[in-house]
């Protein structure tokens, strides 16, 4: 008997058998319904939220609030469907538009267009209140508030650092450093100076140099994380006084909204995503094969990194990982690719330690994975050399990829797990 499988490649479907009794496990989220209202489910959880009082008891007139937001690197979150319901509700406590400032958490990306604004938040936000953008390259915009207990100096905004109360919005997902995104992320790194971000992420380096990254600084892990820990003690100095994130469905909707005290609030909708999207198993398999789920997940190699490292998450070690990436786009961006360049994965890392970038540790990961298992791409005739030289095996169809994994594992008689949707399910090892 055989299973057929449809996986997600660019902009199209490869089509999958396998033999029913090799198939360890097939990973996929939760279904869940989407909010069906979302005006009535953002002012519901305002009103009924986790911690603290509702946020109509929290901001008075007089009040300067400040709004920290996400910038379009996380144009998933779709603030524009609901940061229009959020000012309503300022409003009606009293806060006028004119009291309000959204700050974009850039951390160290670019600054946004105006067109991006309008792309991020939608046109009524950027009509009703004031937009800044908080550059972390920026030193003169940014004012220290303290340090942490791990020595890394805490630079933050100055608008924030002045505002009289503090709301941070986003969205919350797996996060392969800081355990899960949102909450305090809004702070460090979206409102931070540079020095802080660099001192903050140093924590996902291992302590020993030469030995890569941190075992601790993963998806799904905050107990323990350095990082996690230190971004919290940021944003604990900050005070923000609510929080409003939203928590997604597999097909990208809106599953509900977390509102109220920043961290309290924040940790119910890890838990919602972890029920979402975190997939129990009970062993790991000796060959994984996963689809990012098409395009745009799967538009480049920094894309389709997080489905690296969610299969890698799935597969015994010294196993075999067969991942389905077009990369139509297999250069970009430069910040990422540029990292092949060091052959080496020790001189990836010592310049990684020299000045940390997002997209550098990646690389460094990507390599790290790729040395421990076999990690075989399908992808692009044309993207052969460059994956190569990325340290991974290509290949260019699934067939071609199927024989080497045979050959790496000695023959027919192996496990297999199928991850569909790798770039957003995340394996958790039961037991």
């Amino acid at each position: 008997m055989f299973t057929e499988f449809h996986l997600g490649y660019g902009s199209e479907e490869i089509k999958l058998s396998l033999p029913q009794q090799q198939i360890l496990h097939v990973i996929e989220g939760k279904h869940v319904e989407a909010v069906a209202d979302i005006p009535a489910a953002v002012k519901a959880a305002l009103a009924n939220p986790i911690g603290t009082p509702p946020l109509n008891q929290i901001v008075k007139t007089g009040d300067k609030v400040c709004l920290i937001a996400s910038d379009i690197t996380r144009a998933w979150v779709r603030h524009d469907l609901f940061l229009p319901p959020l000012l309503d509700e300022l409003n009606a406590a009293g806060v006028p538009d004119s009291d309000i400032t959204l700050v974009v958490a850039l951390g160290a990306h670019r600054h946004h267009t105006a067109e991006e604004n309008i792309t991020t938040y939608g046109q009524e936000v950027v009509e009703r209140i004031t937009i800044e953008q908080s550059h972390a390259p920026v030193a003169e915009d940014f004012v220290k508030i303290g340090t942490t207990s791990r020595g890394v100096d805490s630079y933050i905004y100055k608008t924030v650092a002045q505002a009289d109360k503090v709301i941070l919005t986003g969205g919350i997902a797996y996060h392969l450093m800081a355990g899960f995104g949102g909450g305090r992320k809004s702070i460090m790194p979206g409102i931070s100076g540079y020095s802080s971000i660099q001192g903050n992420h140093s924590f996902c380096l291992h302590d020993t140099v030469g030995q890569g990254i941190s075992p601790h600084c993963i998806s799904g892990k905050l107990s323990g994380n350095n990082m996690h820990e230190d971004m919290t003690e940021m944003a604990a100095m900050v005070g923000p006084a609510f929080l409003l994130n939203a928590v997604l469905t597999p097909a990208g909707k809106f599953a509900g909204f977390v509102a109220g005290h920043w961290h309290d609030a924040w940790l119910e909708g890890c838990r919602k995503v972890e029920d979402i999207f975190g997939v129990p198993i009970t062993a790991k398999a000796d060959l994984v094969i996963g689809s990012a789920g098409g395009f745009p997940k799967d538009i480049n190699l920094y894309q389709g990194s997080k489905t690296i490292d969610n299969a890698y998450m799935a597969v015994k070690e010294g196993g075999v990982i067969i991942l389905l990436l077009e990369c139509r786009d297999i250069k970009e961006p430069p910040d990422f690719s540029g990292w092949f360049d060091f052959v080496s994965l020790q001189d990836r890392e010592l310049q990684l330690r020299k000045g940390f970038t997002v997209p550098g540790f990646i690389a460094l990961k990507c390599g790290l994975i790729a040395k421990q298992v076999s990690l075989i791409l399908v992808t692009l005739p044309q993207n052969k050399d460059f994956i190569a030289k990325a340290g991974i095996i290509p290949a260019t169809s699934l067939e071609e990829a199927m024989a080497i994994a045979e050959q790496k594992l000695g023959g027919k008689d192996y496990t297999i797990t199928v991850m569909p949707h790798a770039a957003n399910t995340v394996p958790v090892l039961k037991g």
